[in-house]
């Protein structure tokens, strides 16, 4: 390792939001911060290049939010998604310092911009950015450039040796050879596994060679392995993670928040073998849209087919690909690869149970089925007027929950119930601890600033110290 003097106050490993919190957090107390991101310049970021928003607590509207969303609804909603699954405290900790975040953005250079349309119904509850998540990791990188942070980019950290819990230094591979850091202090925040086909097929079987990665092929899960295998206590289990229904038609890898297709509370979903199997209308869409990845890969190869009707083609966020279009049930279910008839069957079914009602896709409306089973709670109406509609829907992951365990001040916790005094952890690489599974639109990325922060202000007080 490097020697005494040159060593660093605090390295980083990870390009994306919690990353950057953390170095702008620590090196806003005049520490040495270094940050190493895998991916070249222009794919820095990692999944946080895909993001627009954050779900953040706040007392009252402020004129791009549009009313308050109290800590005590948030927790409910959490609780909701997560069943449950989730350390209560460290839950409770992240919604409360979340009410910090618009100030902390906006002191970075981050703007906002009132919510997108369509059926995310977001804008009490999150803050977007002005210009996406790309626009908002500038402003950060910015900020932590101007408070001194070296940025390394292409560059992979290989191998850290740690004693007893203690972080001592890290080999990094830059252009092919070898580069020894010693460091006072380490931040994981490097991202989940989910780019790692081995390891999603090691964790779900054969079926996951046919996910598709919502977003960075650059998290491989490396650095959490060897977290692990040097005696970082797990949290999580390998098969959960934020996983959502996408256009079947995307790339293997980096597609982005734009391949979700948002139509399924507006139509039904069909298996390869023509069968619906799951209630579509069950909640609103920002509470439900995450299950659906995890219901996709439960069926026959790993793909669904949504069918909707001319009713309700512009009654979500458009689609980055075009439908498929037929004027009958049989031409489009030939076009899909359905059975024609079973389709059809399918689909009479459905029409026969859906009960008259005041379709309101703002609230839980009383469109419903009856007599059928999966049901159809809300929403539920006849899909009977041409032309119909349909889209291919693929398992798309955009980030797992297998992880880090840490504790209130985001410090590693070892395998034997001690603490790391200089390793902490904040993002996806510690979010199981938060997300026991399900997910909630823009928590994400509030569990990475959140614990960005206080990997950041854990680390450079270590120093200090």
């Amino acid at each position: 390792m490097a020697g005494e003097g040159d060593q660093l106050d605090v390295l980083v490993a990870g390009g994306g939001n919690a990353a950057l919190c953390a170095a702008i957090s620590a090196a806003c107390t005049g520490a040495r911060v270094m940050v190493v991101e895998r991916a070249p310049k222009s794919y820095r970021g990692g999944n946080t290049r895909h993001t627009r928003n954050m779900r953040v607590a706040h007392d009252a509207a402020n004129g791009t939010l549009t009313g308050p969303y109290p800590v005590e609804e948030y927790l409910d909603d959490l609780m909701r998604v997560t069943k449950g699954r989730t350390d209560e405290e460290l839950a409770l900790l992240t919604l409360e310092r979340s009410k910090e975040l618009w100030d902390f953005m906006w002191e970075q250079g981050v703007r906002f911009q009132p919510s997108l349309g369509g059926t995310l119904s977001l804008g009490r509850t999150n803050a977007f950015f002005l210009g996406g998540g790309r626009s908002m990791l500038n402003a950060l990188y910015r900020t932590a450039e101007d408070l001194g942070v070296q940025i390394r980019y292409d560059t992979r950290l290989v191998d850290m040796e740690i004693d007893n819990g203690f972080f001592v230094g890290a080999t990094l591979k830059v252009e092919g050879r070898m580069e020894e850091v010693a460091a006072r202090s380490f931040v994981a925040a490097s991202g989940g596994f989910e780019s790692n086909i081995e390891w999603l097929t090691e964790a779900w079987g054969p079926g996951a060679k046919n996910f598709l990665i919502r977003g960075t092929p650059y998290n491989r899960g490396e650095i959490l392995r060897m977290l692990l295998d040097r005696g970082v206590e797990q949290v999580g289990d390998p098969t959960q993670g934020h996983a959502v229904a996408i256009d079947g038609r995307a790339p293997k890898f980096d597609g982005g928040i734009v391949t979700r297709l948002d139509c399924v509370p507006f139509g039904v979903v069909l298996n390869a073998n023509a069968e619906r199997f799951y209630d579509e209308g069950e909640d609103f869409w920002p509470k439900r849209y995450a299950i659906w990845g995890r219901l996709v890969a439960a069926q026959p190869d790993q793909i669904g087919y949504v069918i909707i009707d001319e009713k309700s083609i512009r009654s979500f966020m458009p689609s980055v690909f075009p439908p498929e279009r037929a004027d009958t049930l049989e031409e489009l279910a030939t076009k899909m690869g359905l059975d024609p008839a079973r389709t059809r069957a399918t689909i009479d079914r459905f029409n026969a149970a859906c009960q008259p009602g005041h379709f309101d896709h703002t609230i839980h409306d009383d469109c419903r089925t009856e007599g059928l089973e999966p049901p159809k709670s809300h929403w539920a109406r006849t899909i009977d007027q041409p032309p119909f509609y349909a889209y291919t829907l693929r398992p798309g992951i955009t980030f797992t929950y297998l992880g880090v365990k840490v504790n209130r001040e985001a410090r590693m916790v070892m395998a034997d119930g001690t603490e790391s005094p200089n390793m902490f952890a904040a993002g996806e690489i510690m979010a199981g601890n938060v997300l026991g599974e399900g997910y909630l639109a823009g928590i994400g990325m509030t569990i990475g600033s959140v614990f960005g922060r206080l990997a950041g202000e854990g680390a450079a007080r270590y120093v200090r110290n």
